[in-house]
């Protein structure tokens, strides 16, 4: 997701894809627990992800005030 993606977003799809985000973050920390995981770059990308929608979400906040 780029940062162009995340700003044409509404408020509330930021706040459903930052659920859906923390959720796959959770299960990919859950899964390598117990299995081998293959592609070790997701959690990165995921937490990245997660890191625009809040820097986006923060941003509106301030706007707003």
């Amino acid at each position: 997701m780029t940062g162009t993606e995340v700003r044409a977003l509404k408020d509330e799809e930021i706040t459903v894809e930052l659920e859906r985000l923390r959720g796959s973050l959770l299960a990919m920390k859950s899964k390598s627990v117990t299995e081998k995981i293959e592609d070790t770059t997701q959690f990165g990308k995921v937490r990245k992800d997660i890191a625009r929608l809040l820097t986006e979400q923060t941003a509106r906040q301030n706007t707003d005030s």
